[in-house]
């Protein structure tokens, strides 16, 4: 099985998504890929690690920019191999598991370092594994521990699906657990014992009143979430349940560091008698747009017809860029609101403009 990086992207999509590539079973995309890179690329240092190929130019130039994108793909929903239909507003789309999140971005990456003979900056490439599970799988983020030389750069663009929409930094996301303790009883002698289900109620109430804040950070606005995202208590039907718990979510602009989140949120439950314990945490990411090699990047795809920039509302893995003092961005074709899908489709327009933009960026509009 062979792929070919100076095709068409929008064919090149295709390819890469009629290879099956669930998380943890990447090795035969991440096979072809390297294949690729080793024989259809010039002057790239190639390094095959695990299931992560990396490669990288070393040509002297002012700038190094980064393009990562991850392999895997949520579980198949007979929606592979990949399929070309008509949308009804005329529009050409390709169907298939992956063609959003996120092998369209990563053909639009392998093409470039295929066909842009003449870069204005260094180039390094990151393709990676177990994106989409558990953080221990992230295939990035061993890379970051073990390799960290590999992140290094200027920007770094992400090829996270945006609608071509430069979307900037992220969000930061943390949970907490908080419990309550109550006495239990049977449940026709309920005054014997104190019902934690009910001692979730102040909880709930400041939750439901809570008002989310909204911040701008380099022209991008971020606005902020606090949520229940699980409720438990009670052993049986007839029993008056002396635990109760609440899974809360915060999603926080980028802003705040993950220590002054948990103050924030602990500061919202304060005088409320609950154990409060931090079961995930990850930090955001600022967008960085100031720094030269960002604010070109904007001018480029503005230049060619992008959509501009926005925030991203969600966690992704720009995170570890950003935390290296990198700025980094998400910019890739499609819908991010149709990614996981059964229907998941890209618009194959799409592919074709980003593809523009970044060619454009990288070789200084020439």
């Amino acid at each position: 099985m062979s792929i070919d990086l100076r095709e068409d992207p929008i064919a090149l999509t295709a390819a890469l998504v009629d290879i099956p590539s669930v998380s943890l079973d990447e090795a035969a995309v991440t096979d072809v890929v390297e294949a690729a890179l080793r024989t259809q690329t010039t002057g790239f240092e190639v390094v095959r690690d695990g299931n992560v190929v990396l490669a990288r130019t070393d040509r002297g130039l002012p700038t190094r920019v980064i393009l990562a994108g991850h392999l895997d793909t949520v579980p198949i929903a007979d929606n592979v191999p990949s399929r070309m239909a008509v949308a009804a507003d005329g529009a050409e789309v390709m169907y298939g598991c992956g063609t959003v999140d996120m092998k369209s971005g990563d053909a639009v990456f392998l093409h470039l370092a295929a066909t842009v003979a003449e870069p204005v900056c260094d180039l390094t490439l990151i393709f990676y594994d177990g994106e989409e599970i558990a953080a221990k799988y992230n295939g990035l983020g061993r890379i970051e521990r073990e390799r960290p030389e590999w992140l290094a750069g200027d920007v770094a663009i992400l090829g996270e699906p945006s609608g071509g929409w430069i979307e900037a930094g992220c969000q930061g996301t943390l949970r907490v657990r908080l419990t309550t303790k109550g006495v239990r009883a049977h449940s026709a002698r309920s005054w014997l014992g104190d019902n934690a289900v009910h001692r979730l109620a102040p909880v709930l109430a400041r939750l439901s009143e809570y008002r989310a804040r909204e911040v701008d950070i380099d022209g991008c606005g971020y606005r902020e979430g606090l949520s229940a995202v699980r409720v438990s208590g009670g052993v049986a039907g007839n029993v008056i349940p002396d635990a109760a718990e609440v899974d809360v979510n915060f999603r926080f602009a980028p802003d705040r560091s993950v220590d002054q989140a948990v103050d924030h949120v602990r500061s919202v439950f304060a005088g409320l008698d609950v154990d409060f314990e931090i079961t995930d945490s990850a930090p955001g990411a600022l967008p960085g747009l100031t720094a030269p090699a960002a604010a070109d990047l904007v001018a480029s795809v503005r230049a060619n017809g992008g959509g501009g920039v926005r925030a991203k509302y969600g966690w992704t893995d720009v995170s570890r860029f950003a935390a290296r003092g990198i700025p980094a961005v998400n910019l890739g074709p499609g819908d991010p609101n149709l990614a996981h899908k059964r229907d998941e489709h890209v618009p194959t327009a799409q592919i074709t403009a980003v593809t523009a933009m970044l060619r454009s960026y990288l070789t200084g509009g020439r």
